[in-house]
């Protein structure tokens, strides 16, 4: 059964939902069996090390790429046409919300995505981490937090309408992007080697990465045969975690990519903890790490919205079509990061570990 005769039995907006189930799935299984995790690559890095963590956080990053720019290359998907390169880019959003999201992530112990995949494994520290950060994101999407948001990211943007593609801005060529995501896999295999780091896991990681290139593949083949435009996306969790929010709040629900995204992660993590025997409750150590944990997910909640996206969306999946913006952001979110642990760490104020 082809993709055109899935939309034709259950209509245009069920079929983008299920490329959202499918594609969470896959994320999920890999996220949970790799432990990847943005956080713990950028604390390890603080802490002068180049661990396991750096080098299964490198190996999804150059996957992504790849694969993305694999794709690309081939005529299998057009990077221009998604939404995030097709609109003006926040400058000064990448910068602050960056910096905000990657403080966040370390006193919650986990970027959003993180969040969601421990959470379905009985985690209810990220539970309530991962509830904080949807209300917030919300509250800074269309709620009181908005314009704030809007005045912070109107500060500086890109210019010509559109966000800055940087492959086309250093005048590389069309197989750049593919070159240095190739390279990027090069240095994490040896990292990953020098670590002792096992096949099962390098391939699970690399799994986080082709699920990216998944979202973007299925989002633009529909996109192709849709009568009604479609917006070409793939996996990020500050604005799915919002909308999947009021998808249970409101009436009628929206039945879009989210619908599927986030679902297809919880299944799909708890599916892969199950069999592993991983599922288990935890809770906060205390009352201490529970504030921690609050303030850090209010920070991200507000901070990946102001960004353009979270650790995945702005860090993998916008860096995978070299949005400008994202890397910018990415970078910001390493920044932020590294500077709170290494704060937390120094006065003893904060047990960051």
């Amino acid at each position: 059964m082809d993709i055109v005769t899935v939309v034709e039995r259950i209509g245009e907006g069920p079929a983008v939902a299920l490329a959202g189930l499918v594609t969470g799935i896959v994320f999920g299984v890999a996220a949970q069996r790799s432990s990847f995790c943005l956080r713990a690559a950028t604390v390890e890095f603080a802490r002068g090390k180049l661990g396991p963590r750096m080098a299964v956080w490198l190996l999804t990053f150059s996957t992504a790429v790849v694969w993305v720019q694999a794709a690309a290359l081939l005529g299998f998907l057009r990077p221009e046409d998604a939404r995030i390169m097709a609109v003006p880019g926040s400058w000064s959003g990448a910068i602050l919300g960056g910096l905000m999201f990657g403080a966040g992530m370390v006193m919650a112990r986990g970027c959003s995505g993180r969040l969601l995949v421990m959470a379905a494994t009985g985690n209810l520290r990220s539970v309530v981490s991962g509830l904080i950060f949807a209300v917030v994101a919300q509250m800074s999407l269309g709620g009181w937090l908005a314009p704030l948001r809007n005045w912070l990211a109107a500060l500086w943007i890109t210019e010509g309408g559109h966000n800055m593609n940087l492959l086309a801005a250093l005048g590389l060529p069309h197989w750049g992007g593919l070159a240095l995501g190739a390279v990027l896999a090069v240095v994490a295999i040896w990292l990953a080697r020098r670590n002792k780091i096992g096949l099962t896991r390098l391939v699970f990681a690399s799994g986080v990465g082709f699920a990216v290139a998944l979202g973007w593949g299925l989002t633009y083949m529909l996109s192709q045969i849709s009568f009604d435009p479609l917006q070409i996306e793939s996996i990020t969790f500050t604005g799915p975690s919002a909308r999947m929010l009021m998808f249970f709040l409101e009436s009628p629900a929206v039945i879009e990519f989210d619908t599927g995204l986030v679902p297809g992660v919880v299944v799909g993590a708890f599916a892969a903890a199950a069999l592993a025997g991983d599922v288990r409750l935890q809770g906060f150590d205390g009352p201490g790490g529970m504030q921690r944990a609050m303030i850090g997910a209010a920070m991200m909640g507000f901070g990946g919205m102001l960004a353009g996206g979270c650790a995945i969306g702005a860090g993998v999946t916008g860096g995978s079509i070299f949005a400008g913006t994202a890397w910018l952001a990415l970078t910001c979110m390493w920044v932020g990061a590294v500077a709170t642990d290494f704060i937390g760490t120094r006065t003893r104020l904060m047990a960051f570990a």
